[in-house]
């Protein structure tokens, strides 16, 4: 698994981290993906940061192409990319729970 990969990863990039969490949904292609980011967090990403970061991601193993019908590329979250979406997220609900428990004390 590549989990550890993604400790070395560094900070996990919003891009990939707006990617991963949308195709929590399911299979998308990239403009149902910015739609989606746009929806889910308010961030309109570009074609170019879309497409770097969906590259990035898929050499990383977190993420898969599936075959598709018309011109449009559908890609889907693989096990390791389920699994660091998953780490990913726990993380930042610690973060959360911890900057709101201080500010509660400030």
């Amino acid at each position: 698994m590549k989990r550890d990969n993604a400790l070395d990863f560094g900070r996990f990039t919003e891009p990939g981290l707006l990617i991963l969490v949308s195709l929590t949904a399911g299979p998308r292609h990239g403009y149902a993906m910015i739609q989606d980011i746009r929806a889910l967090a308010g961030v309109t990403l570009g074609p170019g940061t879309l497409y770097g970061a969906l590259a990035r991601l898929e050499r990383s193993g977190y993420i898969e192409t599936i075959a598709s019908n018309d011109r449009r590329v559908p890609y889907r979250l693989t096990t390791d990319g389920r699994a660091v979406v998953a780490a990913q997220l726990a993380g930042l609900r610690r973060l959360s729970a911890t900057g709101i428990r201080r500010l509660a004390r400030a």
